[in-house]
């Protein structure tokens, strides 16, 4: 088992049409390039032949344990119960279902050999890869894989063409150093989103995918249910564009908007008033409250190893501690009781009659905002303390 250079992972449920000859192209290639390999098949439940098939074709058959939670036995389940069981150094998986050529095994490895961490196969045309007709859906082809692929090169750094590619080749050991969490479809671009975080070496390589082979059932895939997995965790792996910059947007129309307001401003025919300001403040309510997600989320990332830890980010934290944090929150809950004061002042200065609206809610707005803000800051000061606790 130690002289097993490359070990080929396919991930099984129910693929009796396809997955004999999978495991002989697989198989081929490797004896014809004189490959130390062995093929496992990872079954994840199925219910048909696929497992007899797999141990007659010489494949090592790995059972994927089912949960009592069906949605933790998807495709990411059995794929990462098939690459621990690998004694390879190197691990190759792609799909039983014939849509990839395992013949091409031998180029993903001469890339691993070379030193990459990760070797992606590209089935889309601007990557140099070739989609038979009837290989992928319009959807899939011309949005989603698109899509995602940009956002995987925007916002977490990684230089490649095809995210959802499911032929694709690793070392083995960087793959643990990873730790890979989803079970389900999401299991692919998770891998891609932590080989940008943890900047992993990356190669591509062409490939062709060719027609799904299967005869007697659909195939798993759902566009909607998966294309939305993956777009949600494409954002929850970024709080920066999930919280901090829409957050930030929005203090700043608030505040723009509330300065406007608070001394009644007028631009052409438009007057800004009292209403402005409470939406204003609202604005900025929301706004505060997505960027401090942003920061509590980014810690519990970073403290449970999900995200590697930031320079910048340990440098926040030793200028904002608690300390100054609960600081900051007191003297806004401060500031809107002294507006909550004056305002009171002010109506007993009227004996508590009738007052001007527009006047004494841009004094009430403002010191409600201040109050809230302030809360805001000292909870979220003990919660981020509570999640920036190192493990032992």
């Amino acid at each position: 088992m130690s002289d097993i250079e490359l070990s080929v992972v396919m991930p099984c449920l129910n693929e009796a049409d396809t997955l004999e000859a999978c495991i002989r192209k697989a198989r081929a290639a490797l004896r014809e390039q004189g490959i130390s390999g062995e093929v496992i098949v990872a079954d994840n439940g199925s219910t048909d032949a696929s497992p007899q098939i797999a141990e007659r074709c010489g494949a090592r058959l790995i059972r994927v344990p089912q949960h009592a939670n069906p949605q933790r036995n998807g495709y990411g389940n059995g794929l990462m119960t098939g690459i621990a069981a690998a004694h390879g150094r190197y691990v190759l998986m792609g799909d039983s279902d014939a849509s990839y050529d395992f013949g091409e095994i031998p180029r993903f490895l001469d890339k691993l050999r070379e030193g990459f961490d990760l070797v992606m196969g590209c089935r889309l045309p601007a990557g140099g890869g070739r989609i038979l007709k009837g290989a992928m859906p319009w959807s899939h082809r011309w949005i989603g894989n698109p899509l995602f692929s940009l956002l995987v090169r925007r916002w977490f750094g990684v230089a490649i063409t095809d995210v959802n590619c499911g032929m694709r080749a690793f070392r083995k050991e960087w793959h643990r150093s990873i730790d890979q969490r989803c079970t389900g479809m999401e299991f692919a671009a998770e891998m891609i989103i932590k080989a940008g975080l943890f900047h992993a070496n990356i190669a591509e390589v062409p490939i062709t995918l060719a027609p799904d082979g299967r005869q007697s059932r659909a195939p798993h895939l759902k566009t909607f249910r998966d294309g939305w997995r993956i777009l949600r965790h494409l954002f929850i792996y970024s709080p920066s564009w999930l919280y901090l910059f829409p957050g930030l947007s929005l203090i700043l129309a608030g505040a723009a908007g509330g300065a406007l307001a608070l001394f009644g401003a007028k631009i052409g025919r438009a007057t800004f008033d009292a209403h402005t300001l409470l939406f204003s403040s609202v604005f900025i309510l929301c706004g505060y409250q997505a960027v401090l997600y942003s920061i509590l989320a980014k810690t519990f990332a970073i403290n449970e190893g999900l995200m590697p830890p930031a320079p910048w980010f340990a440098g926040f934290y030793r200028v904002f501690t608690l300390e100054r944090g609960l600081i900051l929150g007191a003297l806004g809950v401060l500031a809107g009781f002294l507006c909550a004061g004056w305002a009171l002042w002010t109506w007993a200065q009227a004996d508590f009659g009738a007052l001007s609206y527009a006047r004494m809610m841009r004094v009430a707005i403002p010191g409600a905002l201040f109050m809230v803000l302030g809360f805001q800051t000292v909870f979220s000061s003990f919660f981020g303390s509570v999640l920036g606790m190192g493990k032992r």
